[in-house]
């Protein structure tokens, strides 16, 4: 069976189906008059108004068929079929007209589009309800019920043919319609938090490229400053060279443990705390006795007695060493030969401040524009992660300073 076929039989189904009731019905009437002459009223079988019955009928199941595309006009021409009956001689067959007004009330209710054509829907159920009336009432007169009584038979035709379909439709719109809004709602949500997946992927990613900037930056910076003075060292002081080419592979092997961290990192967010345990404030004389052993010019001091590692959570020391460590590696790269000064202040219990500064390069190439790389961006994003403040420009020398104002709120960063 073809897909077309497979749409055709449910648009088919009601029209043949009323069709064939009505049809057997009109058939069967002659019968059920001759049985009981109170009941009279219908066409003679083969009669003409018998023939103009089936006619109508016949229309109106055909009609039928167009009841998805023009559901509104289907309902008010199937409707008209009561009246078409009533004055055309077909007898007492008013009510066998009512079976495809059942399928078209139906079809309206549930198929045309709310609450846009809602007036629409109301206009069209009154006006199908009044042409059936109608229909029902001069086919009642037209066989000797008194006015009243027709008149009477035909409102009550006409709201129950209406108003019975109009309801149950109307229920199982609404079930419908529920049902669709959940389907909606979940599927909103879905895209929501395919959304924030994406977005924290994004984030992850992110992070990785600064974390792998800021490990590559700082040891890299140092290899190429060394392996310039073993260049230079390499004739007149082969034991110099020697050392820097052992300092080469200092920094190679730390650049190679650090990046095997953030791998492990990576793989098991859960391990943040563990894998950052060297990368902490308290390892940055260490970062500093790096960068001169690589032949930076650069002094560290604190200021304030006893340890800040209880006044400052992981996360904050691992913002604080890397902004340490990419100040010192953007020294070495723009400001070769000047020197450096790293300062760790913890006499405010309120906060912990980080400085770093360095004076001018001894030599600066005219038109050298102010450096504003993705280090200092990773820098920035670190400082707004722990809701520490960053401040980073030239001085009046001609030098360059950064300072991390780090919070006492940040302590808990890593609590939760």
């Amino acid at each position: 069976m073809s897909d077309e076929t497979t749409r055709m039989v449910p648009r088919l189904i009601p029209p043949v189906v009323v069709w064939l009731v009505t049809t057997a019905l009109l058939v069967a009437a002659p019968s059920l008059d001759s049985a009981d002459a109170e009941i009279g009223g219908s066409p003679a079988l083969g009669s003409a108004g018998w023939w103009v019955a089936l006619v109508v009928l016949t229309a109106q199941a055909v009609v039928l068929l167009e009841r998805r595309s023009r559901p509104l006009a289907v309902l008010l021409v199937v409707a008209a079929a009561s009246v078409v009956l009533a004055v055309s001689g077909a007898g007492d067959t008013t009510s066998l007209a009512s079976a495809a007004v059942l399928v078209a009330v139906w079809s309206a209710v549930t198929s045309v589009s709310l609450p846009r054509r809602v007036r629409a829907l109301a206009g069209a159920l009154t006006g199908a309800g009044l042409l059936v009336a109608l229909g029902t009432c001069l086919s009642q007169t037209s066989i000797g019920l008194p006015v009243g009584t027709a008149v009477l038979a035909g409102l009550v035709q006409g709201a129950g043919v209406i108003a019975a379909p109009a309801l149950l439709a109307a229920t199982v719109r609404a079930r419908r319609d529920a049902r669709s809004a959940r389907t909606d709602l979940a599927d909103a949500v879905d895209r929501e938090q395919s959304a924030q997946i994406a977005a924290a992927i994004a984030e992850e990613r992110t992070a990785m490229a600064r974390e792998l900037h800021d490990i590559a930056a700082h040891h890299l910076t140092g290899i190429a400053v060394m392996t310039g003075a073993v260049e230079r060292q390499i004739d007149t002081d082969p034991a110099g060279a020697k050392e820097s080419l052992r300092q080469v592979r200092t920094q190679s092997t730390a650049m190679l443990r650090e990046l095997r961290g953030l791998v492990t990192l990576l793989r098991n967010p859960g391990q943040a705390e563990e894998a950052s345990g060297h990368e902490r404030l308290s390892e940055l004389a260490s970062l500093v006795d790096d960068a001169r052993r690589a032949g930076l010019e650069v002094s560290f001091s604190t200021l304030g007695a006893g340890s800040v590692a209880g006044s400052v959570g992981p996360l904050a020391q691992l913002s604080a060493y890397r902004t340490v460590q990419e100040c010192l590696a953007n020294a070495a790269r723009h400001a070769p030969g000047a020197r450096c000064e790293v300062v760790l202040d913890a006499r405010d219990p309120a906060e912990v401040v980080v400085t770093v500064g360095n004076g001018p390069p001894p030599i600066t190439p005219a038109g050298t524009p102010r450096r504003r790389g993705l280090g200092l961006v990773g820098m920035q994003e670190r400082a707004d992660l722990t809701d520490s403040t960053l401040e980073a420009g030239p001085t009046a020398e001609g030098g360059w300073q950064t300072r991390l104002r780090i919070p006492a709120t940040a302590t808990a960063e890593l609590a939760g």
